[in-house]
């Protein structure tokens, strides 16, 4: 099987601590270029992977033989910089993924969706606890019935008190602060679980303990049109040990709880825990899930598998997203359900 050839735009703490290694790692992809402005990080992390090209630009690249060359494109750059590369890689004919979020708004968001079915190409976006092994366990334990009719996720994730990029705190850079930066994993994770069911109205509160342009930390209520309702924390700089990611489902008939997974279910009036013997230590899983996304993108640009965290599934989430900032300024609930006329 020829080698899928992808370029890696952005050589930060994402792209060379976790993209590349798994990449290389793949038998059947080559990563063919690094693409960053910085000239001298970018062949210094190219010789350390034995990548034999570098460019400073997405242009450069693309109009280069080896642009010619490569099928996909992976962004890993600071959420300003997703835009430009994203519709030039696309224009070009590449299939790309993005790191989380797709961009600073929703508007973003579209004018890089609408590129991607205008030319016909694959857009996925970097979600990976969707990929999460007791992710996966907890949606199928739903998407089988085993815990009869959700009403209720309860969810968050909070950091303790640590030094923040530089750029996640100018907003316009990052286009928010810990909610577009943590709170939007939880907030797909929640509505994957249920398949993306339609939002009706949120309500938010944020704050700015120890940020000035940005929120650090988040409380959010979110109703959804099928009845279930969503509640999401979460915050750079809570005084805690420790960090603590969590996604607690709960059904009629029981419930599950993922970080550590346990899964609960009531049986002729008794309690039975259905959680599998063996689980993975949360280092493992945090690594599962991005060699998983990155082995699912892969896997995509070869017409193997259908698309998971699309482009689409990405513009929804920022109206949501856009809705919650909205709510927070404004001190009221919002709707996001179209006014019906008289």
């Amino acid at each position: 099987m020829d080698k899928l050839k992808i370029a890696l735009v952005g050589s930060g703490n994402m792209g060379q601590v976790i993209h590349l290694p798994i990449l290389k790692k793949m038998q059947d992809v080559e990563v063919c270029a690094i693409v960053d402005p910085d000239e001298r990080k970018a062949k210094i992390i190219a010789e350390r992977f034995g990548i034999t090209s570098t460019f400073k630009s997405i242009d450069a690249l693309l109009t280069s033989s080896i642009g010619s060359e490569i099928s996909a494109v992976d962004i890993c750059t600071p959420t300003d910089q997703h835009k430009s590369p994203a519709i030039a890689a696309l224009q070009s004919g590449k299939d790309v993924l993005v790191e989380k979020p797709i961009a600073r708004s929703a508007k973003e968001a579209k004018e890089i969706n609408d590129v991607a079915h205008k030319y016909g190409r694959k857009l996925m976006v970097g979600m990976n606890n969707r990929f999460r092994p007791d992710a996966m366990i907890l949606k199928s334990f739903i998407d089988t019935g085993e815990l009869g009719n959700i009403y209720y996720i309860k969810s968050g994730w909070l950091k303790q008190q640590s030094s923040i990029a530089t750029w996640q705190q100018q907003k316009e850079k990052s286009g928010g602060g810990v909610f577009i930066d943590l709170g939007i994993v939880i907030l797909d994770m929640s509505l994957w679980l249920l398949n993306y069911p339609d939002v009706e109205t949120v309500s938010a509160t944020t704050y700015n303990q120890f940020t000035k342009k940005v929120e650090d930390s988040a409380a959010v209520f979110i109703r959804l049109a099928n009845g279930v309702t969503l509640t999401i924390e979460t915050s750079w700089t809570f005084h805690r040990e420790g960090d603590f990611f969590y996604c607690n489902v709960f059904g009629k008939d029981g419930s599950a709880f993922v970080n550590p997974l346990r899964v609960f279910k009531q049986v002729a009036g008794n309690l039975i825990n259905l959680t599998p013997a063996k689980t993975d230590s949360q280092v493992a899983l945090y690594k599962k899930s991005y060699e998983n996304e990155l082995r699912h993108f892969v896997n995509t640009c070869r017409g193997l598998v259908p698309l998971i965290s699309s482009g689409d599934d990405a513009v929804k989430r920022m109206r949501i997203v856009e809705a919650i900032y909205q709510s927070a300024a404004k001190k009221k609930e919002i709707s996001l359900m179209p006014s019906k006329k008289k």
